[in-house]
């Protein structure tokens, strides 16, 4: 076979080709008028075969049905994924593994076996108390923490700054107006009072000489 010249009156496919189901052809076919998709409906249209994952002709589907993961979630995730964030806790008493004039770093708290690995954020809590100057350098920091390693000499700073909270655009009701202010804005709107006498003499017209 391999001393066989190739020409075209012995070219042949490499493999044997499937034919195709040919539909509409006639009753006799055995796939004729309806081309075997029955009659009318969803699944008889063109492009029915090619619906998406989960579709599920136009009712609300699973997905949307079920309740929902609630609380903090990544950008990269929302509305609501797999990535939902969280941050893993040290407390102040923790720090007394380091000596003073350290840089508390999350590498260095792996080091010290206070943490697993950096792969999530670090918030220092302020349980126990700190008597050493270091310099924190985590994600987040409670109040109360951030005052103790302050008083110590130390400093806070932080590799995530802390999102701002958007203030609510609800109209503000005016507060209640206590009697006495109340009184003194009648007394204000009140005109005084004129002599009808005075006012007479003012109006009238001077004589003629």
């Amino acid at each position: 076979m391999a001393d066989r010249q190739l020409n075209l009156s012995n070219l042949q496919p490499a493999q044997d080709r499937e034919d195709r189901k040919r539909v509409g052809r006639g009753l006799g076919a055995g796939q004729g008028r309806y081309s075997g998709r029955g009659i009318k409906g969803q699944k008889s249209r063109a492009g029915s075969h090619k619906m998406r994952a989960g579709f599920a002709g136009g009712q609300m589907p699973i997905q949307m049905r079920l309740g929902k993961l609630r609380g903090s979630t990544s950008k990269d995730a929302m509305p609501v994924g797999p990535f939902r964030t969280y941050t893993v806790p040290v407390n102040l008493r923790d720090l007394d593994r380091f000596e003073a004039g350290d840089v508390v770093t999350p590498e260095a708290l792996v080091e010290k076996r206070l943490i697993k690995n950096t792969k999530t954020d670090i918030k220092l809590l302020g349980d126990g108390e700190l008597s050493k100057k270091l310099t924190v350098r985590v994600h987040a920091i409670s109040a109360t923490a951030r005052e103790k390693v302050e008083a110590a000499g130390g400093t806070v700073e932080l590799l995530r700054e802390p999102k701002v909270k958007k203030a609510r655009k609800h109209a503000q009701k005016p507060a209640p107006q206590t009697e006495v202010e109340a009184e003194t804005e009648t007394a204000e709107v009140e005109e005084p009072e004129t002599n009808d006498e005075t006012q007479a003499t003012d109006t009238a017209e001077p004589e003629a000489e």
